[in-house]
Parts: C-alpha cells; structure tokens; sequence
C-alpha cells in the first residue's frame, strides 16, 4: 500500500511537471508565433515604407525634372527677350535715324523749293527786263535806221563825222543786241535744266511720300 501511494504520488508530480512544462512550451509557441507574427507585420511595414520611400524618390525625380524643364525655358524666354530687346533698341535707334534723315530731306526740299522760286522769281524780273532792253534796242536801232533813210534821201548833206558816228551806234547796239540774245539765251537753258531738277526732285519726294504712307 505504502509503496502504491508512494508511486501515485510520484506519478502525480510527474504529471504536474509535464503539464508545467507543457504550459510553459504553449506558452513559448505563442510568444513565438506573437514574434513572428510581430516580424511579418514589421517587414510588411518595411516593405511599405519602401514602396512609399521609392514612390516618393520617383515623384521628386519628376519634380525636379519639371524644375529642369521649367528653368530651361526660363533661360530661353530671358535670351529670347534680350535678343528682342536689342532688335528693338536697334530698330528704334533706325527709325530715329530715318525721322532725322526724313526731316532733314524735307528742309532740303523746303530750302530748294525756296530757293528754285526766289530764282524763278529773279529770272522771270531779269527776263523782263531783258526784253524792255530789247524793245530799247531794237527801237533805237529803228530811229537809227529811219535816220540813215532820212539822211540818204535828204539834200542836205551830212558829214563824214556824222554818219560814223551814227555807224558806231549801229554796231554798239547790235552788239548789245547779240550779248542780251545770248544772256537770254543761257538764262533760259539754266532756267530749264533748274526746272527739271526741281521736277525730279518735286517726283522723288512724292514717291518717298508714297512709300512712306
């Protein structure tokens, strides 16, 4: 009996070992299983913050090639708009030019226009006046001429000295004739070649005018 009881309770403690033991390796399984559990979700974790790390280093690369993209554009919008700068200083500083040479032309054309009438002026005077010599001229070489008529036809006679003088008057005033006739002359040929230069250059400025408008 004694030694019934003795094993029993041997067997007992056995078995209450072997259920300790048993809880204690449950319980080693589950903090276990909790760790690889807890390992899953951190590599999970990791892998997501990853996946987020390359998302994110992807939309940077983009970004700053936008930033790239948008700095090149701005370098050629500013060397666009220096070359459009200049174009326009040269462009103006041309304009200035030809509203100065414009100006000047039309003081050139004032000043010749001025000057072709004052000369108009003074040939049509001098032409005149000419002519008054001329009808002088002529008509004292007429009383000349009736003179010589009356003298031939005259009984009176008439001294050498008298009609050598009136020969030298005759000759006087036909050379004064021929140097009126040749004034004339040249003052009209300079008169018509002042004419048309001022008609070509009257033509010019009407043709500039044109363009211009």
């Amino acid at each position: 009996m004694a030694l019934s009881a003795a094993f029993r309770e041997r067997l007992e403690h056995m078995e209450h070992t072997r259920n300790q033991r048993l809880s204690l390796l449950q319980a080693e399984k589950e903090v276990q299983e909790n760790k690889s559990q807890a390992l899953v979700l951190r590599i999970a974790s990791m892998r997501a913050t990853e996946r987020r790390c390359l998302a994110l280093d992807q939309k940077i690369a983009s970004q700053s090639f936008k930033i790239w993209t948008l700095r090149s554009e701005i370098d050629r919008l500013d060397e666009k708009n220096q070359t459009d700068s200049h174009q326009l200083r040269v462009l103006k500083s041309e304009v200035e030019e030809l509203e100065d040479l414009e100006k000047e032309k039309n003081r050139f054309y004032e000043l010749k226009g001025s000057e072709m009438k004052e000369f108009k002026e003074n040939m049509e005077r001098f032409a005149f006046e000419c002519q008054m010599q001329v009808q002088d001229l002529k008509k004292g070489i007429n009383e000349i001429q009736s003179s010589f008529v009356k003298f031939q036809g005259s009984d009176r006679c008439t001294s050498d000295s008298e009609i050598a003088a009136a020969e030298m008057r005759k000759s006087e005033l036909l050379a004064m004739k021929e140097e009126v006739d040749r004034k004339l002359a040249s003052n009209y040929q300079i008169r018509a070649q002042l004419q048309k230069q001022l008609q070509t250059i009257l033509t010019k400025h009407k043709q500039d005018t044109s363009y211009k408008s």
